[in-house]
């Protein structure tokens, strides 16, 4: 596909697909992750002399005007994250604030899922959209596995090419799975093998070692005999579990399983805990949190890959005692990934807020914010919205 450098920018109208589906708290942005994300690309074009019209979507409006999902108190903090004016206009108003345009200056767009042709992924809306410029440059890599007319139908009616957010997405991923340097790890977490049977499926023929925490190892234990006590459990897949792990054999690829487990009566914050091994799991009480022998043993297994593919967390992180393996295990990855001993890619669900929650996520190779995108890239799925830039 075409990037930034492939384009003649000066003086071109340039449609620039972002995500700015940003969470607000009290009508300010609670974290603007992705504004800063998509700054690289929007100050190349306005710098390199493009009229930079930017188009995002905001929650879930279900094709009608809803005023609370209206991108307008977002030209602010864009702004302010660009370090100049950003001008805002709705669809009817477009042709006119668009011809009005100087060389650099920079327009947001009203959220494209006020308009249903958005979500239908519908030609003629795409056609109105593609009127308003000369280029069009996809830099929102969350919402790639969407084909909607500002991800697809777009990229088939002008001039594409990805933007720096979605080239650098792109070149992580294929560093940790198309072409990576080996051994390769995945470490795959969360709550349910149901949610994620795609991506261990798929994995299982791309990666040497799989790494198995959160809920879906007590899944993997019960299906191997052992007790898990009150713990999350989805019983009813221990056949399919089965299934992976006679899979990964004759991938040769090994399952990792913890070793150790801290257990609690209860799920609360400060709860009485205590640490035992997997096989002493007693009836009442539930695994919350993988062991200091299992954090050694990962620990060890990172020092002696190249690559890690990191997805979800090892425990219930988000209340101590129990983000300790979360925690301990993403130090060791970062401190490896610093030493330049590890290429360390993360994304998808709870992982950047393990990460983060670590402080251990700048020191990663990449992180990404996509969710939806990062899982199905994971399955192996083709999405729509890279289709359309590599057509």
């Amino acid at each position: 596909m075409q990037v930034l450098d492939d384009l003649s920018l000066a003086g071109a109208r340039v449609l620039a697909r972002v995500d700015l589906n940003v969470p607000m708290r009290d009508g300010r942005v609670s974290d603007g992750t992705r504004i800063d994300r998509a700054v690289p690309t929007l100050s190349e074009l306005a710098d390199k002399g493009a009229k930079v019209i930017v188009l995002s979507h905001f929650g879930r409006p279900k094709g009608r005007a809803v005023a609370a999902m209206s991108l307008r108190p977002l030209t602010g903090p864009l702004g302010a994250a660009l370090g100049r004016a950003v001008a805002f206009s709705d669809m009817d108003g477009a042709a006119d604030a668009v011809a009005n345009m100087a060389d650099g200056d920079v327009l947001l767009m009203e959220n494209l899922r006020f308009d249903p042709g958005e979500e239908a992924n519908d030609g003629e809306f795409a056609r109105r959209l593609a009127a308003l410029g000369d280029l069009y440059v996809n830099d929102a890599f969350s919402c790639a596995h969407r084909a909607h007319a500002s991800t697809e139908a777009l990229a088939h009616l002008l001039p594409s090419a990805a933007g720096r957010a979605m080239q650098a997405e792109l070149t992580a991923l294929e560093a940790a799975l198309a072409n990576p340097s080996r051994p390769v790890a995945a470490l795959v977490g969360g709550a349910k093998v149901s949610s994620k049977l795609a991506v261990l499926g798929h994995l299982l023929d791309q990666v040497d070692q799989l790494i198995i925490g959160g809920g879906m190892a007590n899944t993997f234990l019960y299906a191997k005999g052992l007790n898990v006590g009150a713990s999350l459990c989805e019983k009813d897949l221990a056949d399919t579990a089965r299934e992976i792990m006679a899979r990964a054999e004759t991938a040769s690829c090994e399952i990792v399983l913890p070793v150790d487990v801290v257990l609690a009566s209860e799920f609360k914050a400060g709860a009485d805990s205590a640490t035992v091994p997997v096989d002493k799991v007693p009836d009442s009480m539930m695994i919350l949190d993988v062991g200091p022998a299992s954090v050694r043993e990962l620990t060890e297994r990172l020092a002696a890959c190249r690559t890690l593919l990191w997805n979800g967390p090892m425990g219930a992180f988000e209340i101590a005692p129990f983000d300790e393996g979360t925690v301990k295990v993403a130090q060791a990855a970062a401190q490896l990934t610093k030493a330049g001993k590890l290429t360390s890619v993360a994304g998808g669900g709870d992982t950047v807020s393990a990460l983060r929650h670590a402080n251990a996520a700048d020191d990663f190779t990449y992180v990404s914010t996509a969710g939806g995108a990062f899982l199905e890239w994971l399955e192996g799925k083709v999405l729509p919205g890279i289709k359309a830039l590599e057509d």
